[in-house]
């Protein structure tokens, strides 16, 4: 794609081109993927056009919504699929609005694993993971016990993430970002604190990251290792999903990851699953040093950390979320260093298709 020479910013690092791969972005200001649960019977919606396109800058990055790779990977009302000919045919008008303003567009592919219930499931059945370890909700009321998969079974759902990713492609998708974060089915499998297996996908951490690169491998054979990232979080502890030694989890992940060529690596912070402020003996620096290709960070940037995470070489990347759903025109925003509007948590997660959707304002005469 072509930087249009009409599009003036001021040389802030956030705002300078970075050429990712094939892809040449006009900017480092990603579109973080978001939980929008307003894809209604799991199929997506045509209000998802006008949200996309409103953060949609000529020659941007943009990560899709989760979307689930089946039905077992269901975890939440009304969240997209990529499994069916209908949700297929479902995203290409959106695809095609995003790529029509310019923009690069990488759907998120996930699987919920033991965050879900078994309203969520085919025929009522318990949601699988790695273990038949319980997960404690947010009221402290446990979980269904989940079923823990066996090895055969354990290649089919690599094989439902290669399907998945073709789907994708199909869509008009430039690509997919594989969804190892969060503490979803693939951080069950990585993180020592849920993974109990004393088989061939456990006990090691060399077994227990087994998993992730089968995905990985899988959907670099199928689509090109050049249209792949992987989101993970290996501080993170949300979903009950802890690891006794996180940095070093972290670090076997990214030499891992190097393996197989992948576009990109996109990693939280560990203050991204909380409200302050980067914890420096959590550092992302060994992971970032150890892979080679781009790196995208998330978690709690603003504009001033996010221009100094680029120049200072802790990221090629920041990716906004919550920033960047309140602010549809965040980098115009950026570009000006005008205030922000406010994020309203009330409405993050209704089906509404307007409100805390598209309804947040632009900057008057943008």
């Amino acid at each position: 794609m072509e930087i249009k020479g009409d599009e003036k910013r001021e040389k802030i690092p956030l705002l300078t081109p970075y050429k990712m791969g094939k892809f040449e972005l006009s900017h480092r200001v990603v579109l973080a993927p978001l939980t929008r649960q307003r894809s209604y019977n799991y199929v997506p919606q045509k209000h998802a056009i006008l949200y996309y396109t409103q953060r949609t800058t000529n020659c941007s990055l943009l990560i899709s919504e989760a979307c689930a790779i089946s039905e077992t990977a269901i975890g939440y009302k009304d969240m997209p699929g990529i499994w069916t000919n209908e949700q297929v045919e479902a995203w290409k008008p959106i695809v095609d609005a995003v790529h029509d303003k310019g923009g690069v567009f990488f759907c998120q592919l996930l699987h919920c694993g033991r965050a879900s219930t078994r309203e969520l499931q085919p025929n009522g059945q318990v949601p699988i993971s790695s273990s038949d370890k319980v997960m404690i909700n947010e009221e402290n009321k446990p979980y269904v016990p989940p079923r823990r998969l066996r090895i055969d079974e354990i290649r089919e759902v690599v094989d439902d993430f290669r399907l998945a990713a073709k789907n994708a492609m199909e869509a008009g998708f430039d690509g997919v970002e594989i969804h190892g974060a969060y503490g979803y089915l693939i951080e069950q499998f990585m993180k020592d604190q849920v993974n109990d297996r004393t088989d061939e996908y456990g006990n090691s951490l060399e077994n227990r990251c087994k998993f992730a690169l089968e995905i990985v491998k899988a959907i670099s054979d199928e689509i090109g290792a050049d249209r792949v990232g992987i989101k993970l979080s290996p501080y993170s502890n949300f979903n009950e999903a802890e690891d006794s030694n996180p940095g070093g989890l972290g670090l076997y992940m990214a030499k891992a990851l190097n393996k197989y060529d992948i576009l990109y690596c996109h990693v939280v912070e560990p203050r991204g699953y909380s409200h302050g402020e980067i914890d420096e003996a959590h550092s992302l620096l060994p992971m970032r040093a150890a892979f080679k290709e781009t790196f995208i960070v998330n978690g709690g940037y603003k504009r001033d950390d996010g221009n100094k995470a680029v120049e200072n070489g802790r990221a090629d990347l920041v990716a906004y979320g919550r920033w960047f759903l309140s602010n549809p025109d965040l980098p115009k925003r950026f570009e000006i260093n005008v205030g922000l509007n406010e994020y309203d948590r009330d409405t993050f997660y209704t089906s509404d298709p307007v409100v805390g959707y598209t309804d947040y304002p632009f900057l008057e005469g943008a």
